[in-house]
């Protein structure tokens, strides 16, 4: 059995698309951030997204837990020529595709960007692996919100539209297991 603990990096405050650009996250709740590595087993292995907002997440809540090397498929989607428009920019420049990428989550994309299945196939290959090195540890994973949900979908058996459907919070846990018998989903969106 191998326990994930999936960890939504700070916030950035940011008013537009943020998939690929390296943007800082803003980790000054200290509070919060103790709180969330003392809520996480302390023996787990941790592993991040190499962009910087989840990468410095990960240093603040590590403590004396082992790091592995961050990973670049556990990055957000690829917003592609969206990145970094702001949500009215993005539906007055492509206002069908807009709408229906998030109703019709799947195949569809943005101009130059990531699916939903693109984003959930590269986040699966590491997720196996991980697994399979990593057996009946616990890992801590920290990503981003769209990654958490393309993984929410496969713990629970859900459609890529509802598990779209849950609030990831910034620093906020999700936690899901893997064992013989498959997935299963515990706690989502949780901040302690």
């Amino acid at each position: 059995m191998t326990r994930l603990w999936w960890v939504r990096h700070g916030p950035t405050h940011e008013k537009s698309f943020v998939g690929w650009r390296d943007v800082p996250a803003d980790l000054s709740d200290h509070a919060l951030i103790n709180r969330v590595a003392d809520h996480l087993p302390k023996s787990a292995l941790v592993i991040s997204s190499d962009l910087i907002r989840a990468s410095t997440t990960a240093d603040a809540i590590a403590r004396d837990r082992t790091r592995l090397p961050d990973h670049r498929d556990l990055r957000e989607f690829d917003f592609g020529e969206w990145d970094g428009l702001h949500f009215t920019q993005v539906a007055k420049r492509d206002p069908d595709l807009s709408r229906r990428f998030w109703e019709e989550p799947g195949d569809l994309k943005a101009p130059g960007g990531e699916s939903w299945n693109m984003v959930a196939a590269r986040v699966n290959a590491v997720i196996d692996d991980l697994c399979a090195r990593h057996q009946d540890h616990d890992i801590i994973l920290t990503a981003h919100m769209g990654v958490i949900m393309t993984q929410i979908q496969r713990a629970s058996g859900s459609t890529a539209y509802q598990a779209m459907g849950h609030h990831i919070e910034n620093l906020s846990i999700t936690q899901m297991t893997h064992s013989q018998t498959g997935w299963t989903l515990g706690s989502v969106n949780h901040l302690p």
